[in-house]
């Protein structure tokens, strides 16, 4: 299996990308790596840090795609970026995925654009994992669509649940519709529309609407939203996982006394802390491309980076894209 990662994307390019391709190449079995970027920049970055490149290809490109450039410049002006290089080598069928972390909204137009939309999807989505207590979530559009339609609102339902069932391993997703309020005539238009969408559809178990309180409980496994909405609930849930993880490390490193008993629940606090780190669950996948896109977050170190990596490497074995796409057969 060949996974192609943009090696120059993210706040902590190159040494991150190479660091976490090292740990998937040494643990995950059958992987072929193409890192795409400056390969002399990566072979300096490698050797100051002594991580060994043996085993990786390299896909040449000359220029990085800057968080502040516009968007749509990774067509003609930004063409010979590591991101968009990397994009076009999986459109021509050079890798079976392709991961970056950076720049969300060229991405999604590069991926768009170089390696085309499923057919009988409007709009690709961005489907972010988000972890509870009590089981973790898919949460999309979380961002790339900030209008839209009814039948958007259902194709993502349809992105969802199959990618919960074959990536995650939920058997049969649960899928809600954020909104205001649970009860069916909650909402404007376009969720009212969307919740009789969602009812009528057999092959979505849909299980109602779901306010946002609810979500953090684990109630569905599957939320449905447009990308405005879902971009706020995501960014949110973010920094109130920070904010809490900050506030019990704050109470158990305030005196010797609470220091105690932070070693006697250790363990405890460690799996929480792995729970809600988002690094655990390695990227977003831009589901409705025909291809595999993985949106790595923009912070990612090595961990997550390897952890896109599998992700990117069981969505092929699983052949998520194949699967969307018989499902969305009428």
């Amino acid at each position: 299996m060949r996974i192609i990662l943009d090696a120059f994307g993210g706040d902590n390019a190159p040494l991150a990308a190479l660091e976490g391709a090292r740990l998937a190449a040494d643990k995950l079995p059958g992987l072929k790596l193409i890192l795409a970027g400056r390969q002399e920049e990566m072979e300096r970055c490698a050797q100051a840090h002594r991580i060994a490149l043996d085993g990786f290809d390299f896909l040449e490109a000359p220029h990085v795609f800057k968080m502040e450039m516009e968007p749509t410049t990774i067509l003609k002006e930004n063409s010979d970026t590591s991101m968009a290089a990397g994009l076009k080598a999986l459109a021509e069928g050079k890798g079976d995925a392709f991961i970056s972390a950076g720049s969300t909204g060229a991405l999604l137009v590069g991926a768009t654009l170089f390696v085309k939309r499923i057919r009988g999807v409007r709009r690709a989505a961005i489907a972010a994992v988000l972890p509870t207590p009590k089981r973790p979530f898919l949460l999309l559009d979380s961002g790339a669509n900030t209008e839209c339609t009814a039948e958007m609102l259902e194709n993502f339902a349809l992105l969802g649940s199959v990618y919960m069932q074959k990536v995650v391993g939920v058997e049969r997703p649960e899928v809600a519709l954020v909104n205001i309020g649970t009860e069916e005539n909650k909402g404007g238009a376009l969720r009212q529309e969307a919740f009789a969408r969602l009812k009528a559809n057999g092959r979505i178990h849909f299980t109602g609407n779901i306010e946002a309180r609810e979500l953090p409980g684990g109630n569905c496994d599957v939320a449905v939203a447009d990308g405005f909405t879902g971009n706020i609930v995501l960014k949110l849930f973010e920094g109130l996982s920070s904010m809490l993880l900050g506030l019990i490390k704050g109470v158990f490193t305030k005196n010797p006394i609470t220091m105690l008993g932070a070693a006697l629940v250790s363990k405890g606090l460690r799996g929480i802390k792995k729970q809600m780190d988002y690094s655990e669950y390695g990227g977003a996948p831009l589901l409705g491309i025909n291809g595999i896109v993985i949106k790595a977050h923009g912070s990612s170190n090595a961990k997550a980076i390897f952890n896109a990596v599998r992700q990117a490497q069981r969505c092929a074995e699983q052949r998520v894209v194949e699967t969307i796409k018989e499902n969305l057969q009428p």
